[in-house]
């Protein structure tokens, strides 16, 4: 069975850019609501409890009928979380180095005009959803918005190596409607080692 993932920091460890009440609730609420409901939906299909959250969102073709739409959702929240709590640390931000710098300053022009274009994807993002910067296929960076639960390993657009969640609920008891100013305060706690790390092992 799937389980919620234990955050690798505490609670208020992202103060003062995301609130502790708001991690809290985001973890034990949200996260959790979306393992829960992942294992109801293949709980009657033991093949595939065997299998992980990638392998069931990557093939959603592929599922029985009845539970894709409660895979997708769920298990995409599941995955999207998982992500999102390791690629944020207490003390983080700052930039990028090494070979994710060049690439970025190659694919964007540069680290700031890449955090401009991500940014404006996060925080033009009609309703919920996410913004991401992927390796594609052919190894290239992209930025790309996704609505709902939906991730690039649904789509097949690309491996994911940093994401930002943007659902209300992530930010809106500090930020209430202000996207934007959540956006910008984020990259204070961005753990750029992580992100490197998933970026290197994409290219390899």
């Amino acid at each position: 069975m799937f389980e919620l993932p234990a955050l690798p920091y505490s609670h208020d460890a992202l103060e003062p850019h995301i609130d502790a009440r708001t991690m809290e609730i985001h973890h034990s609420k949200h996260h959790q609501g979306y393992v829960n409901k992942l294992n109801t939906a293949v709980n009657t299909y033991p093949e595939l409890k065997k299998k992980t959250v990638e392998e069931l969102i990557s093939d959603i073709k592929a599922l029985p009928e009845e539970i894709r739409t409660a895979v997708r959702n769920n298990g995409g929240g599941h995955y999207n979380h998982s992500l999102f709590w390791t690629i944020m640390k207490k003390g983080g931000g700052g930039q990028p180095q090494g070979a994710l710098a060049d690439a970025l300053k190659e694919r964007f022009g540069s680290v700031d005009k890449f955090k401009e274009e991500f940014g404006n994807t996060a925080a033009g993002q009609f309703g919920s959803g996410w913004a991401w910067l992927v390796v594609s296929s052919d190894k290239k960076l992209q930025v790309l918005g996704t609505p709902n639960q939906n991730n690039p390993i649904i789509g097949g657009s690309g491996v994911p190596i940093l994401v930002i969640d943007v659902w209300e609920h992530a930010y809106y008891l500090k930020y209430q409607n202000k996207r934007s100013d959540y956006v910008a305060a984020w990259w204070n706690v961005v753990n750029w080692d992580e992100v490197i790390k998933r970026f290197e092992a994409a290219l390899s």
